[in-house]
């Protein structure tokens, strides 16, 4: 499991200061995308050695309590499950003050190759990575 923390700020409220439902999107995204790096998978070189990039197909989300202006969130992702050429991630969202639980989703991506966007195999590196150890 991965956690990335972020500042919550006007640009992701609505008017009254609460963060926008679209926005947790953006979050769950920007902490997958930091897992891949930490994992040492920058996106724009794996793109270019694997001509694999990922779209996410299906997204469920529990709104659970609002995020504000100003919070400090936790973001967690983990692999549920993997198949040859799908994956689905676990993801919630904590505020760091008092530790509750925000939201929680689960998303489904699959490997295309960048060409054609048909499916394509998850590269053994990235399979191998996601392994527990």
């Amino acid at each position: 499991m991965h956690h990335s923390t972020y500042r919550v700020y006007w640009e992701d409220t609505d008017a009254g200061g609460v963060v926008y439902h679209a926005r947790y999107l953006h979050f769950y995204e920007r902490a997958r995308t930091d897992w891949l790096l930490a994992l040492g998978f920058p996106q724009v070189e794996f793109r270019a050695k694997t001509q694999c990039v990922f779209v996410v197909t299906r997204m469920e989300m529990d709104f659970l309590m609002p995020a504000h202006l100003e919070d400090e969130l936790v973001v967690s992702v983990c692999v549920e499950d993997m198949k040859k050429v799908s994956m689905v991630f676990g993801q919630t969202m904590r505020r760091v003050s008092d530790n509750a639980l925000l939201n929680r989703a689960q998303v489904t991506v699959a490997s295309v190759h960048t060409d054609t966007f048909k499916p394509a195999r998850l590269p053994a590196e990235l399979v191998a990575a996601f392994q527990p150890s």
